[in-house]
């Protein structure tokens, strides 16, 4: 740590353990980010502390300009999943109080301390923190299920084609997700079971991750694999359909299209692959990339495909 650290690291690293959070969330990485989220330099006392809005990037910034800490590029993964998620969980910090609806993997995601948890923080080091810490914890179980609460409330309630509800994390592709789901999948693959649904807001399963179902058809998948967004089995004609939602990511490109090949290689059905789009303004950035044999849909003309050529339309390709 440089110099310019007058142990106020260690104090927060302390602070963190007497809320409660494991060794790797008070280890620290872990203090640094809160008192990047707090704005506290070496020097300053707990009762200057800010609340503000905060991105990740910025705040590794924050560390190395006034604590010395300089983190790899690559190290904004490991600060929002290994420390954030859990200040979260835990009601500490609220993700994009300006906008809730904001995509969980947007790269305008903000951070911020939670107004009860803020309260406590700024009396650290004072005659009333023993006492307030008291309180804190004593109400915090409350405070966590009142923001998962929140957080459940904020979800996309989603109908599967046989009638299950799931929910999905607001915004982004998720939206999209959800046309697929109540639009596409009734009127072209109607009566599929519906094997696996991604949701890029989760940190913890999938809403659907049918793996007896993959098994079955000799389809083994790793859940940290980059899997489609969303796979059915149409049972009358052994179908496997994969399916994009590009509307923040690509659709089935060249190299997407080889990828979830080989994901897909020992499937004992045959392989459709379909982009999905928002709507056909969205698809036309995409159209030179689209991969041949496979299909497009547009969410703002659900019954109607678009087939990239091949023999087959709506099928597999035998190799």
């Amino acid at each position: 740590m440089s110099p310019q650290d007058d142990g106020l690291v260690e104090q927060a690293r302390k602070v963190l353990r007497e809320l409660g959070f494991d060794v790797p969330r008070s280890n620290e990485r872990s203090a640094l980010t809160l008192l990047a989220l707090l704005g506290l330099r070496a020097g300053d006392s707990w009762s200057e502390a800010s609340r503000d809005l905060h991105g990740v990037t910025p705040m590794m910034s924050w560390m190395a300009q006034h604590f010395g800490k300089r983190y790899m590029p690559n190290t904004r993964e490991t600060i929002r999943r290994q420390t954030l998620h859990q200040f979260i969980d835990a009601g500490l910090v609220v993700l994009n109080p300006d906008d809730p609806s904001r995509a969980t993997n947007s790269a305008k995601n903000v951070y911020q301390i939670e107004a009860e948890g803020f309260a406590l923080l700024v009396l650290v080091g004072s005659k009333k923190w023993a006492r307030a810490l008291e309180e804190y914890m004593d109400k915090r179980p409350g405070l966590i299920a009142a923001y998962a609460a929140a957080r459940e409330q904020e979800m996309i309630p989603v109908l599967t084609p046989d009638g299950k509800e799931i929910r999905l994390s607001p915004g982004g592709q998720n939206l999209l997700m959800q046309d697929i789901l109540e639009q596409f999948c009734p009127r072209w693959t109607p009566g599929a079971r519906v094997l696996y649904v991604g949701d890029a807001g989760k940190r913890e399963a999938e809403p659907i991750f049918d793996r007896s179902g993959l098994s079955a058809l000799g389809v083994e998948l790793d859940e940290h694999g980059k899997l489609p967004d969303l796979v059915v089995y149409l049972e009358d004609r052994n179908w496997l359909v994969l399916m994009e939602a590009a509307s923040s990511h690509g659709p089935v490109d060249g190299k997407r299209h080889v990828e979830l090949g080989a994901l897909f290689q020992e499937s004992s059905a045959g392989l459709v692959f379909v982009s999905c789009f928002p709507d056909r303004a969205v698809m036309r950035k995409y159209l030179s990339v689209i991969a041949w044999e496979t299909e497009v849909w547009c969410a703002d003309a659900p019954s109607h495909l678009i087939h990239f050529n091949g023999e087959r339309f709506l099928g597999p390709y035998e190799e």
